[in-house]
């Protein structure tokens, strides 16, 4: 499959795993008459290697050479794990790390569990984006521990102010689709 393949095949992954309609009140506290739940693509089977192959070519087009890829957990946990995988395959190890929510309080109490050096390149990435908030605060823990964020990659950008909220914060962004793209096929 060629990369227009590819990005047409996960739109597709997307569109019969992902979207649900209804009424639903996001992470952002807006209420939406659809739901993007992009984890139902990442852990698919075909959905995940799909991620892994398009959101390591984006993060090369975008020109962000990264020692390591992560995000907040839960939704960037199948997302750097993918991209990592992918990196492994093509030569380009990148490993991944999480950010947890909260510090855990027992065992070595990491923040960002396999955290890569203070000063190492990181992408942090995400499965969807409305407010943007769930990215900067995986950017803002990754700043904390000494890292250098080149870039903030997501699967979806519902087009809701995040991708501004992302780039006051002096950060190049990129999404694979854009809510209207995918609702509108």
């Amino acid at each position: 499959m060629d990369r227009f393949e590819e990005r047409e095949r996960l739109a597709a992954i997307i569109e019969a795993e992902s979207i649900r309609r209804g009424n639903f009140t996001l992470a952002s506290g807006k209420t939406s008459d659809y739901y993007l739940d992009c984890r139902r693509t990442t852990l698919h089977a075909e959905g995940a290697v799909l991620v892994g192959r398009l959101g390591l070519a984006a993060m090369q087009e975008s020109g962000w050479a990264a020692d390591a890829v992560g995000g907040l957990t839960l939704g960037a946990d199948p997302i750097a794990t993918a991209i990592s995988m992918t990196s492994q395959m093509s030569g380009t190890p990148m490993h991944a790390f999480l950010v947890r929510k909260a510090v855990k309080g027992h065992g070595t109490g990491q923040k960002i569990e396999r955290c890569p050096e203070a000063g190492s390149s990181v992408v942090v990435v995400e499965d969807v984006v409305t407010s943007g908030g769930s990215l900067i605060q995986a950017v803002d823990a990754c700043r904390d521990a000494g890292l250098v964020v080149a870039g903030a990659l997501a699967i979806v950008d519902r087009e809701e102010g995040g991708e501004a909220a992302i780039r006051a914060r002096d950060l190049p962004y990129v999404a694979l689709y854009t809510a209207s793209e995918l609702l509108g096929r």
